[in-house]
């Protein structure tokens, strides 16, 4: 941990009378400047802020001269300096400045200037700069870079020969001439600022890897399997601790690029039953895809929405070679023998939906209503949809298996999940959550969350294209009711399904005697 050096913090402090001197104003300044200082040390760490304006990104001149283009960016050096260069710099580099052959390094270094002079003629003892300029000096030197006082932007092994100045052809291997920067140093960073559904995206393609990689590893034996799994398990983990945005994921993601064609190639070597598959080949093609996009080197978000895109197409060739060996997860089973007959009466119910009814002899007592276009229900239920692909409202006007017509208004979404709360819940009984939908939409599954506990899956059967009203039931059981609030979490996992929810409606049973 760095030392902290400085012995006794003061600050101004104003009274009436108090009588000002340029001394007092200029170490006002320093306090508050020591004080910044002193944070960047102790929290942040000397480096490059990656994406702060061009994150002082060093290439070649697309001309092929003896000269790189610095980009704008931010930095801090070891003192806590900030650095900052505002506008793009050229830097011409001379060979007969150095004895070649050498590793020569591009720095930056704080520096301060002073500015704004002025004099005033009335006396000419009153003068002075008025401002402290606050720069960068960007240098070539021969010298290893001192994190305490330098900022390394990159370094070049210099041939004696050296005609012009080249990006690296292989980042992680540059040769000489090359700019290298695999030894620029990076500060520190708390939180991502990655868009959280862009995070959620991620972490549900990571999910559905892991399965087939687990999969192939552990019951196939493709051992370079075994490396991707633990790839998508470590980053899984960095996202949850709030450490993965844009200055790593690449990099990151590279990691798992790599594991991934290892296991292209094992399979092209040992296992003829997949590699001669059409899918294998497509699979094959969207990671190659990917790992020459990654010689661009033009990181940005449009660059991480078309890895996703191609790891998602990964994903689904990956998923058909192995859709009979990746069984679903053994899924809880909802008690279903005392309630199946209610439920099913609920389901078709045409009538309105009343304060207390007896259904196949069951006494029920309604507990909680909401209405998925009204903004007062919704936030007094903290309802809300996150992470959708698709999301729109709709009012149909449809009929119920007995005939009945009824018209009603709704939401429907797809991907994602929906959350909303039940209020006034009596602990210890179960809770029916009834929500009219429209049931041409059918053939569905989710994973339900009940205050933060998985329960069974949500199973939508069938479908109907002329009685399209139904009333779709979830029993959350007694044993997972304990609160008088029960928050619900509702998760699609069936692909390119819409669910949609009309009036909702809770009920809990009254207990006789």
């Amino acid at each position: 941990m760095a030392e902290i050096t400085e012995r006794n913090y003061r600050r101004l402090n104003f009274f009436r009378g108090f009588r000002t001197t340029e001394k007092d104003w200029n170490d006002g300044e320093r306090y508050h400047v020591e004080k910044r200082r002193l944070h960047n040390r102790m929290m942040h760490g000397p480096g490059v802020v990656p994406h702060a304006l061009g994150g002082m990104r060093v290439q070649a001149r697309s001309q092929g001269q003896l000269a790189v283009e610095i980009q704008a960016g931010y930095a801090v050096d070891g003192q806590g300096n900030d650095i900052f260069l505002w506008e793009p710099e050229i830097k011409q580099f001379n060979p007969n400045d150095f004895k070649l052959p050498a590793t020569v390094y591009l720095v930056g270094r704080y520096i301060e200037e002073f500015t704004d002079f002025i004099s005033y003629k009335e006396n000419l003892d009153f003068k002075g700069h008025r401002k402290i300029a606050e720069s960068v000096k960007i240098e070539w030197s021969v010298t290893e870079p001192d994190l305490h006082t330098e900022v390394e932007l990159a370094r070049i092994n210099v041939a004696k020969d050296i005609k012009r100045i080249l990006d690296p052809k292989d980042p992680f291997n540059p040769q000489p001439n090359e700019i290298d920067l695999r030894f620029v140093p990076v500060a520190g960073i708390v939180g991502s600022f990655l868009n959280p559904q862009m995070l959620w995206e991620i972490m549900e393609m990571i999910r559905r890897s892991k399965q087939v990689y687990a999969l192939m590893f552990h019951q196939m034996r493709i051992l370079p399997a075994a490396d991707v799994l633990h790839g998508f398990i470590t980053l899984e983990m960095l996202i949850h601790a709030q450490l993965v945005d844009l200055r790593n994921i690449f990099n990151l993601y590279l990691i798992i690029l790599n594991h991934q064609w290892s296991v292209i190639l094992e399979i092209e070597a040992n296992v003829p039953q997949i590699s001669s598959q059409r899918d294998f080949a497509n699979f094959k093609k969207q990671v190659e895809i990917s790992l020459q996009r990654y010689q661009e080197r033009h990181f940005s978000v449009d660059f991480l929405n078309g890895l996703m895109s191609y790891q998602g197409e990964c994903q689904k060739f990956m998923e058909t070679i192995f859709q009979k060996q990746l069984k679903p997860a053994k899924k809880l089973e909802a008690k279903t023998t005392d309630t199946s007959a209610v439920v099913e009466n609920i389901k078709v119910r045409s009538a309105p939906f009343e304060e207390r009814m007896n259904i196949e002899g069951q006494d029920m007592v309604l507990i909680d209503t909401i209405d998925p276009i009204d903004p007062d229900s919704e936030k007094a239920h903290q309802w809300r949809i996150t992470g959708e692909r698709d999301k729109y409202r709709t009012r149909q006007k449809l009929k119920y298996p007995d005939g009945a017509t009824v018209e009603d208004a709704g939401v429907a979404f797809e991907g994602g999940f929906l959350e909303f709360e039940v209020k006034n819940v009596e602990p210890g009984k179960d809770v029916y959550v009834v929500w009219r939908m429209d049931y041409v939409h059918g053939d569905w599954e989710a994973e339900v969350e009940a205050n933060d506990k998985r329960l069974a899956n949500c199973i939508c059967a069938g479908s109907d294209r002329k009685a399209r009203w139904r009333n779709w039931v979830y029993v959350v059981l007694a044993e997972y009711v304990r609160e008088v609030t029960l928050r619900i979490k509702i998760k699609p996992v069936t692909a390119d399904r819409d669910i949609n929810v009309f009036k909702m409606w809770s009920y809990q049973p009254v207990k006789r005697g």
